[in-house]
């Protein structure tokens, strides 16, 4: 299954993500270079209020088939930049259903898939990704201890910090359409999902790593990104974005030195 979409990369939700999440970067107007990873406030989420899940995630929406297992979390994403995208270009994403792989842990089924997406812009492929989804039964006594890497910090060349409030999630939500529940509802959060609080969107940590080490390698363009999820970031805790000298490796860590995410870049 597979869908293709087409849409103008305006400036609004690239300046609204900008005012949001970098406000230190400069306003970029119609021609601008897109930053790398910003490709992720385009091409929302489009599926009818009917043919989401009751989690607020697409249970069906045109690439996968329907999973029977309550909860949907982003795992991760690979993502190759032949090219660059502008604001102004009209572009078109095709994303397809890729690998597809049902697994038993040690907490019952696990369902991995993936979607491919490719961004073209006049017939140029300029993005594309592979971004990974994991589906999983319903939260049930306590979580397994996160792993942690006190040395992620003591070892960086530099760290960035970051907390985000409940507004920022509202913002993120809204300008990707994503109902998920997890990131608004703390009810939903904590008694269905079994999480501590308001969860951080895996998409946007994505993009603050991307942004944190285009930040410190402000002379070089990325070609390529590998993002791995590994902890949940929640609201209004401070994450600490730990990077290498280069800049091609940046690890979040969140209180108590647990990784949330690891962001692994490659430069031209």
């Amino acid at each position: 299954m597979s869908t293709t979409r087409t849409q103008v990369l305006d400036a609004v939700p690239v300046e609204a993500f900008r005012g949001t999440f970098a406000p230190a970067d400069p306003v970029r107007a119609e021609g601008a270079t897109l930053p790398p990873g910003w490709e992720g406030v385009f091409f929302p989420f489009a599926v009818a209020l009917d043919d989401l899940r009751p989690d607020g995630t697409p249970a069906r929406d045109g690439i996968l088939p329907e999973i029977d297992l309550p909860r949907r979390m982003y795992a991760g994403e690979d993502t190759v930049f032949p090219g660059v995208l502008r604001v102004g270009d009209v572009a078109t994403q095709t994303a397809t259903a890729g690998s597809l792989v049902e697994k038993t842990g040690a907490s019952g089924r696990l369902f991995f898939a993936d979607i491919e997406r490719a961004i073209a812009v006049g017939g140029e492929v300029v993005v594309r990704s592979t971004w990974h989804d994991v589906f999983l039964g319903a939260a049930s006594g306590p979580a397994r201890p996160p792993r942690t890497d006190p040395a992620a910090a003591a070892e960086a060349a530099w760290i960035d910090e970051v907390t985000l409030d409940a507004r920022q999630l509202f913002r993120f939500s809204a300008l990707t359409f994503n109902t998920h529940l997890v990131h608004y509802d703390r009810r939903w959060a904590r008694d269905e999902e079994g999480l501590d609080d308001l969860l951080v969107h895996g998409p946007l940590l994505r993009i603050l790593l991307v942004d944190a080490a285009r930040r410190h390698a402000p002379d070089r363009r990325t070609t390529a990104l590998r993002v791995r999820m590994t902890a949940p970031a929640f609201v209004d805790s401070a994450i600490r974005l730990c990077g290498t000298a280069d800049a091609s490796r940046v690890v979040a860590l969140g209180p108590g030195e647990v990784v949330l995410a690891t962001a692994e870049v490659t430069w031209a």
